[in-house]
C-alpha cells in the first residue's frame, strides 16, 4: 500500500493497517506529522493561524483507538493538537514507518494493475518509482486557496495588501490597520475577531448571511448536546431543536448587523464562533455587505458605502486539488465534486482510495479513522465492493439529498452528517 500524507488522516491510516500488518509506505511532504494542524508546517500546506483552536469539542475530534488526554481542555489549541498527533504516531510505533521530506509528484495506474506512484526527496535527489497495490490519497482539501470567482471588478493599489486565509498566520503587521475579512465561514470569522483586537477598524464582508452557532450551551460544548440517537430522527426534527437551542443562545443574527441567512440551520456547513457577535457588539467589527468594486485603496461594497483599506484578507475556501493525479484521470476543478463511493472509493478506478476528504457536521478524524479501517478490511477479503453499477447509483442518490439539503456551494459538496455517515461505514463494514 501507499499512504500519501501524514496528516490527521494519514496517519489514521497507518495505524489502521500496521495494526493488520498490511505492509506500506507513508509518504509525507514535511518534516512532522499533523498537517493542517502544524502551524508552519515546512511542506507549505498547513493553513493553521497562531490563535487557531478547534471548533468542535476534544472528545468529539479524538481517535476511537486513542482519546485526547483528560487535561485538555475541551476546546484545544492547534499546539495541543499538535502534540496529540506525535503521542499517536510514537504510541503506535508509526513514526519509524513514515518518510518524511518526500513528496508524491504523480500516480499512474499501471497496465498490468496496480499503481506506479513517483516520489522525490523535498530539497534535490533524483525521482524515484514504485508499484504499490493500492493507494490511500489522505493530501488534505484545506490547502489550495480558491479566490473569488469570478474576479471582483476593478483593482486594488499596490500598497494595500491582499492575502488569502491560507496564508494569514498573526496580527503582527495588522496593528492600527484598517481590515477587510470576506467571508462568513469559520475561519474568516477567527480571522476577524483576532484582527479586531489589534487593527484600527476591521470590516466583516460577506455574500449571505449564515447562523452563528456558539461553542457551549449551559456549559456543554456544542457538538456534546445531542446524543448519538438523535440522529437518527428526521432532519426537520433535529433541525427544530438546534434552531431552538441557537436562538436562546445567540438570538437573531440581524440584531448584530448581520444578513439574515437565505436558509435554514443545517443547510449549509455551520460557523462556530463565541467571540464574533460580542466582537461586532463592541464595535470592532463593523458588518459589510459583497464587495462591489475594488477602488484604489478603497472598497465600495453593494450597498454603497465605501471603506479605505489597508489589508484584505479573502476567506474564500479551497480547492479540491490532486496535483499528482493526471487531470484526465481524476480532475475536480471544474466544480469541486469528485464522485466517489462512500466518498472514499471511485467505482473506475480500483485500488484508489480516498481519506478524510469529508467536509462533516463533526470532526474529520474519527471519520478517517473508520474509513481506514474499512480499506482495510477491503484489502483483507473481509469485504466486498458492490458493482460499479450499484455504487454509481448510490452516488447519485447521495448527491440528489446533498443538493436537496445543502445551499449550492462549492464548499457543499464533500458535505456529509456525521452520525449517519459513520453508520454508513459501519454498516459497509458489517456487510461480511
Amino acid at each position: 500500500m501507499c499512504i500519501i500524507g501524514a496528516g490527521s488522516s494519514g496517519i489514521a491510516s497507518c495505524q489502521a493497517l500496521h495494526a493488520r500488518g498490511i505492509d506500506f509506505d507513508c509518504f509525507e511532504k514535511g518534516s512532522h506529522v499533523g498537517g493542517n494542524w502544524r502551524y508552519g508546517n515546512d511542506n507549505g500546506m498547513s493553513s493553521a493561524y497562531e490563535s487557531l483552536f478547534i471548533n468542535t469539542s476534544r472528545r468529539a475530534m479524538a481517535y476511537a483507538s486513542y482519546p485526547m488526554p483528560d487535561d485538555y481542555p475541551d476546546y484545544p489549541h492547534h499546539t495541543q493538537i499538535a502534540a496529540y498527533f506525535d503521542d499517536y504516531v510514537d504510541n503506535f510505533g508509526l513514526r519509524e514507518l513514515i518518510r518524511f521530506r518526500t513528496e508524491v509528484t504523480h500516480v499512474a495506474p499501471a497496465a498490468a494493475g496496480g499503481w506506479d506512484v513517483t516520489v522525490r526527496p523535498v530539497g534535490g535527489g533524483g525521482e524515484q518509482i514504485a508499484r504499490y497495490d493500492a493507494v490511500m490519497v489522505a493530501n488534505g482539501h484545506h490547502w489550495d486557496p480558491r479566490w473569488p470567482e469570478p474576479p471582483f471588478p476593478g483593482e486594488l493599489d499596490e500598497g494595500v495588501d491582499v492575502i488569502h486565509a491560507h496564508h494569514y498566520t498573526t496580527t503582527e503587521g495588522y496593528e492600527g490597520k484598517d481590515v477587510l475579512v470576506l467571508g462568513i465561514g469559520n475561519s474568516a470569522c477567527d480571522i476577524a475577531v483576532d484582527t479586531s483586537r489589534v487593527s484600527s477598524r476591521t470590516f466583516l464582508a460577506m455574500r449571505r448571511g449564515a447562523w452563528i452557532l456558539p461553542k457551549y450551551v449551559r456549559g456543554t460544548p456544542l457538538d456534546e448536546l445531542a446524543p448519538e440517537w438523535g440522529s437518527r430522527l428526521p432532519f426537520a426534527i433535529q433541525r427544530f431543536f438546534l434552531t431552538l437551542t441557537v436562538a436562546r443562545a445567540q438570538g437573531d443574527p440581524t440584531v448584530f448587523g448581520l444578513p439574515k441567512p437565505d436558509h435554514r440551520i443545517g443547510e449549509a456547513h455551520p460557523t462556530v464562533s463565541s467571540d464574533l457577535l460580542p466582537r461586532i457588539g463592541h464595535g470592532r467589527i463593523a458588518v459589510k455587505p459583497n464587495v462591489a468594486r475594488l477602488e484604489g485603496d478603497s472598497v465600495r461594497f453593494e450597498d454603497g458605502s465605501v471603506e479605505r483599506v489597508d489589508k484584505v484578507v479573502y476567506c474564500t475556501g479551497y480547492k479540491i486539488s490532486f496535483p499528482f493525479l493526471d487531470r484526465d484521470l481524476l480532475d475536480p476543478s471544474g466544480d469541486n465534486r469528485i464522485d466517489l463511493y462512500r466518498r472514499v472509493v471511485h467505482p473506475d478506478l480500483p485500488g484508489l482510495y480516498f481519506i478524510g476528504l469529508v467536509q462533516p457536521l463533526g470532526a474529520i478524524m474519527p471519520i478517517a479513522e473508520l474509513q481506514s479501517e474499512w480499506v482495510a478490511d477491503l484489502l483483507e477479503g473481509r469485504v466486498e465492493l458492490p458493482g460499479r453499477a450499484r455504487m454509481l447509483k448510490q452516488i447519485e442518490r447521495e448527491q440528489r439529498a446533498m443538493r436537496k439539503r445543502y445551499v449550492a456551494s462549492k464548499r457543499h459538496t464533500i458535505q456529509v452528517d456525521f452520525h449517519p455517515y459513520m453508520r454508513q461505514l459501519r454498516r459497509e463494514r458489517q456487510a461480511a
